[in-house]
């Protein structure tokens, strides 16, 4: 191993915090090893129970309609396209019934920036799912809430208490891709801004809504524009408190206009997440990307710096619509988790651990 790593990875396992040039020093290594045993052994300082959690949810996309055109996106679609939708709220009870009957706990309720709905539209939804299902709504992402924020003309923090007080438990953290200028620029200049979204989610904690964090890499990023993305989720964990868990996964190019960007593989998923979990050392929970890498480097990734399986995933629109198509059962993420000698574990979003 090179010296320089060496002393970056002592440095982190003696609960020493990275600056920005370390974490760049190790996006520039190629020692997966190193940084991956590294990674695994804060994991387990950080959970030394020895189990690994996963949830049973689902994604539920309610509209396809979406004013921003993000080039890396092939799930939007505009008002006149044939396919563009609203679901109706007999769809949407019948998914989210399904989900329950199937141990559900949660649903990621997501969609495009609609040009058209009212913030009133949005809590009539909430207070309806809340009148006749039990479930625990993980709804809209920053861009979205951003946007409720602008068409209705009104502060960040009337728009989320009150989708707070109609029923959302909790922030996704979709639509960070890169949070720097120059990556959104080129891939969403329609959508929020990297200050926008941190701004989002800083208003979100502070009238109680915790939220997890991701990143989507891999596309027209360098790498210190990944360490800054880091060092900005970790500024606001510092300050709020309020991230759960961070999921990284990479850019899925097919069907979008960055086809022509060859995909990250799976060295650069399991270098990216050991990275994090060493860089992020105020987030306890990382969640495994099976969904785009499949099962397999999903579960290698328990070995680099991952706790969590993230979610059975009983329904997912937007990847898939990408040609990246992942499912596992609740006995195959059980099982993938117990050859490694790890404990599955069923939770809630807040990480508690359920029966």
């Amino acid at each position: 191993m090179d010296n320089t790593i060496q002393l970056i990875l002592e440095k982190a396992l003696v609960g020493n915090r990275l600056n920005f040039d370390d974490a760049l020093t190790l996006f520039k290594s190629h020692d997966l090893l190193a940084l991956g045993h590294a990674a695994d052994v804060i994991r387990h300082q950080k959970h030394p129970e020895g189990n690994v959690t996963y949830i049973v949810d689902r994604n539920i996309n309610y509209t396809n309609w979406c004013y921003v055109d993000c080039e890396f996106c092939a799930f939007y679609r505009h008002r006149k396209d044939p396919d563009a939708y609203v679901m109706e709220r007999e769809e949407l009870g019948q998914k989210i019934q399904e989900t329950l009957d199937l141990g559900g706990e949660l649903i990621l309720m997501q969609g495009g920036l609609h040009p058209k709905l009212k913030l009133e539209w949005y809590e009539d939804l909430l207070r309806w799912i809340k009148t006749n299902y039990k479930i625990h709504i993980h709804g809209f992402s920053p861009p979205e809430l951003d946007w409720f924020a602008k068409i209705n003309r009104m502060s960040l923090r009337e728009v989320l208490t009150r989708l707070r007080d109609a029923g959302l438990d909790s922030i996704p953290g979709g639509g960070a891709e890169i949070l720097t200028d120059h990556a959104r620029n080129k891939i969403s200049p329609k959508k929020c801004t990297a200050d926008e979204w941190l701004e989002v989610m800083r208003q979100g904690h502070a009238v109680g809504l915790k939220s997890s964090a991701t990143m989507m890499y891999g596309h027209v990023e360098s790498y210190a524009e990944r360490v800054e993305h880091l060092m900005r989720l970790r500024d606001l964990q510092d300050e709020t408190g309020g991230f759960t868990a961070f999921i990284c996964w990479s850019f899925q190019p097919s069907n979008t206009e960055l086809e022509h960007i060859p995909p990250a593989g799976s060295f650069e998923y399991l270098k990216t997440l050991a990275i994090s979990r060493l860089f992020l050392d105020n987030i306890d929970n990382f969640q495994s990307s099976w969904v785009t890498q499949g099962p397999k480097i999903g579960q290698l990734s328990l070995k680099f710096g991952a706790n969590d399986m993230g979610g059975t995933m009983i329904e997912e629109n937007v990847v898939s619509k990408a040609g990246t198509v992942y499912c596992m059962p609740i006995e195959e993420i059980e099982r993938t988790i117990s050859e490694l000698g790890f404990v599955p574990k069923r939770r809630n979003f807040f990480y508690d651990i359920l029966n």
